[in-house]
């Protein structure tokens, strides 16, 4: 289906569920085919690396303490 501008704006949300829906969403301007609005489909074969900085970073005690005066003061000016 192909829209203006105009009513795509006015319809985005139909558009997306037809987009969403596996239908082809043109929208034009001044008659000529702009853009086509489509589904992005999350890649299943892509692993998420969990902890991979696990056993790489450490934070000392003094992380927890307040800062010193001089250094709360500099983000405060």
């Amino acid at each position: 289906m192909e829209y203006n501008i105009h009513d795509a704006k006015s319809n985005l949300s139909k558009l997306i569920v037809q987009a969403v829906e596996g239908k082809e969403v043109i929208i034009s301007k001044a008659g000529k085919p702009l853009l086509k609005l489509v589904r992005i489909v999350p890649d299943q074969n892509k692993k998420r690396n969990i902890g991979i900085y696990q056993g790489k970073t450490k934070i000392t005690k003094d992380f927890f303490e307040p800062l010193p005066n001089d250094q709360i003061s500099g983000f405060l000016s």
